[in-house]
This record gives C-alpha cells, sequence and structure tokens, in this order.
C-alpha cells in the first residue's frame, strides 16, 4: 500500500515539476482534504507515533500544499541540527513565537543569533551555573517549608513559580513576587494556546480581527508577561553603576548595549527580546520536567524507595531531634541535611530519575526546520521550503535503543548504555548550534530541586485526577498534576 502511495505522489510530482521525478519516503495519504492536519491538531504526539511506527525511520506528508519529513533515525537528526545545519532555519512555530518572544535567543538566527549567543553564553558556564545551586536549594526548600502534610495541591503551579523566582534570582539577578510567579503560568499557557491556533489553517485571519477573544487574552497576557520584565530591566539600569561589581545575565545585556556602539549596538527591544526569552524558556522547560517527574514517581514506588534510600546515604540522618519551637509548617521528622552541588557526583541515581522522566515526557517535545536549499537524505531529495520534524517525544520511545520504552526505568542510564547510544536518540535539550544554553543549568536545577523536596515530602497523585498531555510550545499536563503531600516517616 505504501509503495503504491508512494509512486502516485511520485507521478504528480513528475507532471508538475517539469517532468523532474521526485521520489518522496511512504508516508500517509489521504482521500479527505485536512485528515491529517485535524489529527495532528487533535493528538499531535499520537499522530507522529503512528506515522513512525508504520512508515520508518523517514517519511513524508503533506499538510495543504506544505511537505512535511518525519525523521526518525539519530544519525539523520544530526546531520540536520549538526553537520548541515546552515542549510536550515527555524521552522513556522518559532516565527509564530516571535510574537512574544521577538528576536531573542531562541527565535534568532544567522550572524545576529551567533553574536547573541557568545554575551549570553558566559552566564551558563559550568564555574557560574555552580554558583546558582545555593539559590535554587534555598528556594527549593523554601517552598516545601510552607507545606503541610496532607495537603492537595497542583504541583505543576508549585513547580511554575518555583523555577521562575530561581531564573529571576540566580541568572537575572531580579526578585519576582509571589502573585506574579503564579500569574507567569497562566499567561504562558494562553501565548502557547494563541501561537497553537495561529499554526492552524486560515490561523493568520486570527490576527486581522483584534476584537475576538483570543487576540485579547493573548495581549493581556503578553502586556503581563512585558511588565515582569521591564521590572527588571528598570530595576537594573536604577542601580547600574561605572563601579558595579554586579555579574547577573542583564548587568552584562546592559553592559554589551552600553558599549557596542553604531548599526550593532542592541536596542530596548532587543534586550527585552533577551530578558524574555530567558525568562520564560529557562523556566517552562524545567516546571514540567519536574512535574513529570512528580507523576512518575507517584506512579513508581519501588523507584521513588531507591531514590530515597540514595538520598539518606548522600544526605546523612542527623541525630539532631527537632523540638516544638521550630515553624509550624516544617517537617518536625527532617533529619536529612539540604543538598548542595557538591552533592551531585554522588545522587547518580536521582539523576538518572530526572533523565528517565525527561526521555518519556521531554519538555520541548519536537523541533522543527525548514529546508533552504534542496537536501540529499538517504536517496531522497527534500525540496527547498520543505519543513523538517523530529521530535524527541518520538525518537526517545524508539524500542530500537530503549527496550520497554513505556516503562519507567531509571535504571537503564547506566554509564555503558550512555556511552554505546548515538547522539540523538536523546536529545531532550535540541543540540547543535541552536541547543539549549541553559542545559547545565537544568540538569543541576532539576536534581537539586528534585533532591530538595523528596528529602522530606512524597507526593500521592489524585487518582480522579485526568492526566493527559498538552503538547503547545512544551509537553505541559493538560489539567496541571494533583498531588497529596504526605510527610516522609523516618
Amino acid at each position: 500500500m505504501a509503495s503504491q502511495e508512494n509512486w502516485n505522489r511520485t507521478s504528480l510530482a513528475s507532471s508538475s515539476s517539469s517532468a523532474r521525478s521526485i521520489k518522496y519516503p511512504p508516508g500517509p495519504t489521504s482521500i479527505f482534504p485536512n485528515k491529517l492536519l485535524h489529527e495532528f491538531i487533535n493528538n499531535p504526539t499520537q499522530t507522529l507515533m503512528t506515522i513512525t511506527n508504520e512508515y520508518g525511520e523517514i517519511s513524508h506528508f503533506k499538510f495543504g500544499r506544505q511537505h512535511v519529513y518525519i525523521l526518525n533515525n539519530p544519525d539523520y537528526i544530526e546531520n540536520v541540527l549538526v553537520k548541515d545545519y546552515k542549510n536550515f532555519k527555524k521552522s513556522r512555530g518559532l516565527q509564530v513565537s516571535k510574537r512574544l518572544l521577538g528576536e531573542g535567543l531562541v527565535t534568532s538566527e544567522g550572524d545576529y543569533h551567533d553574536r547573541q549567543r557568545r554575551i549570553i553564553q558566559p552566564a551558563f558556564l559550568p564555574n557560574r551555573v555552580k554558583k546558582y545551586g545555593g539559590i535554587v536549594t534555598e528556594y527549593a526548600e523554601g517552598m516545601c517549608m510552607n507545606w503541610n502534610d496532607g495537603e492537595n495541591l497542583d504541583i505543576h503551579k508549585s513547580m511554575v513559580n518555583l523555577t521562575s523566582a530561581i531564573i529571576s534570582k540566580a541568572v537575572l539577578g531580579s526578585d519576582i513576587k509571589s502573585t506574579e510567579g503564579s500569574q507567569v503560568g497562566d499567561d504562558l499557557l494562553t501565548c502557547a494556546e494563541y501561537f497553537n491556533r495561529l499554526l492552524m489553517p486560515f490561523g493568520e485571519l486570527i490576527e486581522k480581527i483584534p476584537i475576538l477573544p483570543i487576540n485579547k487574552g493573548f495581549k493581556q497576557a503578553k502586556k503581563r508577561l512585558d511588565m515582569i520584565v521591564f521590572n527588571m530591566i528598570k530595576e537594573h539600569r536604577d542601580n547600574q553603576t561605572e563601579d558595579s561589581q554586579k555579574t547577573d545575565l542583564l548587568y552584562t545585556l546592559l553592559d554589551a548595549q552600553d558599549s557596542d556602539a553604531g548599526i550593532n549596538r542592541m536596542t530596548d527591544t532587543q534586550l527585552r527580546d533577551e530578558v524574555m526569552t530567558i525568562f520564560l524558556a529557562g523556566h517552562e522547560t524545567t516546571a514540567n520536567a519536574l512535574t513529570w517527574t512528580f507523576y512518575l514517581l507517584s506512579q513508581y514506588p519501588t523507584v521513588e524507595a531507591k531514590l530515597y534510600e540514595e538520598l539518606k546515604l548522600v544526605l546523612g540522618i542527623s541525630n539532631e531531634i527537632q523540638n516544638d519551637n521550630t515553624n509550624k509548617n516544617e517537617p518536625k521528622s527532617q533529619r536529612l541535611r539540604i543538598p548542595t552541588v557538591d552533592d551531585l557526583p554522588k545522587l547518580e541515581y536521582t539523576e538518572k530519575v530526572v533523565r528517565e522522566a525527561m526521555r518519556l515526557y521531554p519538555p520541548a517535545w519536537t523541533l522543527g526546520r525548514q529546508a533552504i536549499n534542496d537536501y540529499n537524505l538517504d536517496g531522497y531529495v527534500i525540496q527547498a521550503k520543505s519543513i523538517i520534524l523530529m521530535s524527541q517525544y518520538v525518537m526517545h520511545r524508539n524500542p530500537k535503543y530503549f527496550p520497554e520504552p513505556e516503562l519507567f526505568y531509571p535504571e537503564r542510564w547506566t554509564r555503558e548504555s550512555k556511552s554505546q547510544l548515538p547522539r540523538f536518540c536523546y536529545f531532550p535539550f535540541g543540540g547543535g548550534i541552536r541547543g539549549c544554553i541553559g542545559e547545565a543549568l537544568a540538569w543541576m536545577e532539576g536534581t537539586l530541586i528534585l533532591a530538595t523536596v523528596c528529602r522530606h515530602w512524597r507526593m500521592v497523585h489524585d487518582p480522579s485526577h485526568k492526566v493527559e498531555l498538552k503538547p503547545l510550545i512544551t509537553l505541559r499536563p493538560k489539567y496541571g498534576m494533583k498531588m497529596e503531600l504526605k510527610l516522609k516517616k523516618y
């Protein structure tokens, strides 16, 4: 059947491109217009899984006139993201994201992107990231001290509040109010849903009707997010002096703006774009990753028990008996010390838990690129302007590299297995020159937060709460993540 569809597509292509024969990889077709697009909109992760499982490591289909290729081979993905990256630009999804992020590091291209990355890179070097560890554990511990045994909460909202406060303080040198942190998650969801709608057929018409509620909602959300970012910039400008010893990223960007004269000088708009990108991208992915991690731990008690055994071994059990005059919200049974960055090499299983959770629920679940020129791949010619999709969600479930792929099994991440896996069979942070600049921070932050929380809390998922994916820009839980807090018993 697939070969017949392939022959039909080849025949049609030959008649419409000056008799040039174009060989397409196998893929789905339908006699009903936009049927596949409708399936993709309703359930993109499952649609990509189904196509890949049926048609293999490279497949092809069309959304209207747009040619789309899915790659599920790590070597193919490495070619596109690393070896031949200059022949590709970011796809329409990220172009749409410019409505909020502007020309920030995630959305920008070419020489401008390279220049901005060089300015921002020092804030995410290992020595600098290590200094952020104290802020991570301080904020995570503060959150835990405000929890109560038996309390029910949406752990996704808690993680958004926590990680937005951490990225603001550690990297951007600013404090955001708790009320602002609570609103950030909702505003991000509003923006992501707006972008998703713009990518649908005739989506561009939405922006031309300003009275639509979806347009008003986006503008209000963007205005609130802008206010947070501009307050950060104003606060830093007011405190900026020639002898200032401040070294956070926002001061670095301000210094770069002041010292760079001429046509290359960073404008206030560009400064806002970079700060907005770091602020949003720097907390959203980590919040999602931790949310799914806590959910998986609630479903796999043996993994949770093994994690806790490591925490006891590494963090130690103190002989101090807490008295009754401690903070009423502080777990009175707490005897494990707060972890530090120096503990990270010993928290091997904790790191494996985070790694395995991001295999199953990668925060960035798909990457898209658009071919600038025709591109040869495995005997096929991918025409210019075609879209290439590379889904972490799909690739991470490839049984060729991950036996029993649906199983949450942190033990699979041995040093030997990691060394034998192809580079791009696991890529939760992307890769190549456009890979996530904050990857080192995300690993450190995720591991330390998990260790800090799990040293005295476990979470029980509410069985009546529905767990469903919401694949927008990132992979969120559609209905949040309702958990009951249980104080660990020693």
